[in-house]
């Protein structure tokens, strides 16, 4: 009688993992980001293969149901990523976006995920609206925010006596975002901004703006740009000489790939905040062999780091949610710690924010560099949850969905 009891009782059982949900029978997720303009050294194809990598590191499969990488342009306009973005979304059936490098592009793709109910796994734009008034649901935003590489930037210079500061900013949304994050911290602690000009994007010559910069007392030059004009600025501060004794150069956003344009003669000496360096440890050095293999030599930088990290999360996720739905995946995340080469026990929070430990560098001199890709030296750091923007000050109404 028992052994029927068993029998019938097996009838009826049937495994969680039959009732895996994947749409279309395949898991799409779709890179965005710039790989034909300033930023594609930074982000670009090395960023697909760090999605690819991270999908090849998973086994290739989740649920049973094989992996598939898109990649896209955005050229770095709003319209062109959110046009790509709800094609994917109706006509190629891609269940998540990935990467962004924009931060124009990706509030604008965030807005796509929202209406279409798809993953966003944001890897490169840094505007902490983002997480703030236009935070959603079903996105995440990994490696930084400029609020958070702001703060560690600010809170350590001024700490240290740099207090008068002068702003070059790129002229959209991001440099924008940055600058004002960076002046509340910088005021916040004492410290004084003596004013700032904005750039335009791709702009090849900065003399114009240097000039006004040099005519200002200030202690601290500060680069809100990326990418190219990053690189461009820092040349011509050096070639103007527009650093005198007691000044210094702070760059709110630098890729270690910048160093290939700069060389260390010119980059040393400047600030900047990462959340990932390859050099840090035992893990971060193996984990970059890997891909360095993978990507035919190109160091990884935090937002390759970060994408691959996502990536992971992301899949780990859907495997333990049993479904690819946007929203429960999006749970699971949150649920979820990270942990992994450069994470360890890090939280997702409800309104998005990755809080990685965020680390303030300098670049070496030349003299200091012992071996290749040895550029970096670590002189502070910040745990994410001091970091990070408070949930409760971004005004993302998540968070009081979540406090429910």
């Amino acid at each position: 009688m028992r052994s029927l009891f068993f029998g019938i009782i097996c009838l009826f059982y049937v495994p969680s993992s039959a009732f895996a949900q994947i749409s279309d029978d395949v898991v799409r997720i779709g890179v965005i980001n710039d790989q034909s303009g300033q930023f594609a050294y930074g982000t670009g194809q090395a960023s697909v293969l760090a999605a690819k990598m991270a999908v090849e590191d998973f086994g290739g499969k989740v649920l049973g149901k094989p992996i598939e990488i898109l990649s896209a342009d955005h050229q770095h306009k709003p319209d062109i990523g959110s046009s790509i973005a709800r094609r994917w979304a109706d006509t190629e059936k891609v269940d998540a976006f990935a990467d962004g490098a924009s931060s124009s592009v990706a509030l604008a793709v965030q807005q796509i995920a929202r209406e279409k109910n798809k993953t966003f796994l944001i890897a490169s734009a840094a505007t902490s609206e983002l997480t703030g008034k236009s935070c959603n649901e079903t996105s995440t935003q990994w490696t930084y925010d400029t609020y958070a590489l702001s703060n560690v930037l600010a809170r350590e210079i001024v700490r240290g006596g740099g207090k008068e500061w002068f702003f070059v900013t790129a002229d959209f949304a991001f440099g924008h975002a940055m600058q004002r994050d960076a002046t509340k911290f910088i005021t916040d602690a004492g410290g004084t901004v003596l004013g700032g000009v904005k750039a335009p994007l791709n702009s090849p010559d900065f003399s114009s703006f240097l000039l006004q910069a040099s005519s200002k007392p200030f202690t601290v030059l500060a680069l809100a740009t990326a990418g190219g004009d990053t690189i461009n600025l820092i040349k011509q501060v050096k070639e103007f000489r527009i650093l005198k004794p007691g000044q210094s150069l702070a760059s709110m956003l630098f890729y270690i790939n910048d160093i290939d344009s700069l060389g260390l003669e010119a980059a040393q000496g400047l600030r900047l905040v990462t959340s990932f360096y390859w050099d840090l440890n035992d893990e971060t050095r193996a984990w970059t062999k890997r891909f360095m293999a993978y990507s035919g030599g190109k160091l990884p930088n935090m937002m390759q780091a970060g994408l691959y990290t996502a990536v992971t999360h992301y899949l780990k996720s859907i495997q333990a949610a049993g479904t690819d739905e946007a929203k429960a995946v999006a749970r699971k995340m949150r649920e979820t710690r990270v942990n992994d080469f450069y994470n360890k026990n890090v939280e997702i929070r409800a309104d998005g924010s990755v809080l990685h430990k965020m680390l303030l560098m300098q670049v070496k001199a030349p003299s200091e560099s012992k071996y290749p890709n040895d550029f970096y030296k670590l002189i502070g750091e910040l745990p994410g949850s001091e970091a990070y923007r408070a949930m409760s000050d971004g005004g993302c109404a998540l968070v009081n969905q979540s406090a429910r």
